[in-house]
């Protein structure tokens, strides 16, 4: 593998355009970089905006690589795999796919078997440079590949690895999906304070601050969640008040219960997409 290894992007949508640009961004070079896709004028876009190099050929951008990012939708990802096939048996470079639901022995298998792989579940605040994302490497990859593909995904934020492939079903339910139950909480909050009087721009601001804030303390704090919690609360206070009417209410009963349907809906959808290809 070089020094400056080559990473090739198969796809070019917006995940793609957001690990490209926090490459970038973090220092890696926009001349070690090659995306393919269909349509010619949305990669001279990219070619524009980034200055990397693109090509319609997706056996040719494969060949090009040391890394190889699989990112287009699982439902064209067996014809992809299966095209590129003869030039990564050939090459044997680094596969990352980003596709949800395809485990890496079915992404093996099209790829013509024996290939180091790595599954990748990003979500979209990455596309803000804020992403957290989890990833499982099947028995072929080596460390320095592996501190590859890391160093490629904390560059659109964090990256933490999972022993067992079976994990990514828990990180699609975390924060695959998590982004969303965030964006309802601030739905709620900003629909309670609308209707206690507050203009309904100045209730998103405070709230998404506050959320931002609280999340950002949470990164830099050495206490746990429910330590912070209760460093906001006083006794017989506004927060404590409000604190017990989730806890009343069966708050934390109802999240085990949404993630552990998002768990579920992940594993049916992986069986729907092998049973497809």
């Amino acid at each position: 593998m070089s020094t400056s290894p080559t990473i090739s992007f198969i796809g070019a949508g917006n995940m793609a355009s957001a690990i490209i640009g926090g490459m970038l961004d973090s220092g890696y070079k926009a001349a070690d970089i090659w995306v393919s896709a269909p349509d010619d004028s949305h990669l001279q876009a990219l070619r524009n905006k980034f200055g990397v190099s693109v090509t319609t050929d997706n056996r040719y951008c494969a060949q090009q690589a040391d890394m190889v990012v699989l990112a287009v939708k699982p439902q064209v990802m067996a014809d992809v795999c299966r095209d590129i096939a003869p030039v990564a048996q050939n090459t044997r470079p680094l596969m990352v796919s980003i596709a949800a639901g395809l485990t890496a022995d079915t992404l093996d298998e099209w790829l013509g078997g024996g290939l180091p792989l790595v599954r990748v579940m990003p979500n979209t605040p990455s596309l803000v440079g804020k992403g957290a994302a989890g990833l499982f490497a099947n028995g072929h990859v080596k460390d320095p590949q592996k501190a590859m593909v890391e160093s490629v995904f904390k560059s659109i934020g964090s990256a933490l690895w999972v022993d067992d492939e079976n994990l990514l079903h828990g990180v699609t339910a975390l924060s695959g999906s998590g982004p969303a139950y965030f964006f309802l909480m601030l739905e709620a909050l900003e629909a309670a304070a609308t209707e206690s009087g507050i203009a309904a721009d100045t209730a998103r601001q405070l709230a998404i601050q506050t959320m931002a804030g609280a999340a950002e303390m949470a990164a830099r704090s050495e206490h746990d969640p429910a330590q912070l919690k209760r460093n906001v609360m006083s006794p017989g206070g506004t927060t404590e008040r409000a604190i017990n009417t989730f806890e009343e209410g069966g708050l934390r009963e109802l999240v085990n219960k949404a993630y552990k349907a998002a768990f579920r809906r992940s594993e049916e959808m992986a069986q729907e997409l092998a049973g497809k290809q």
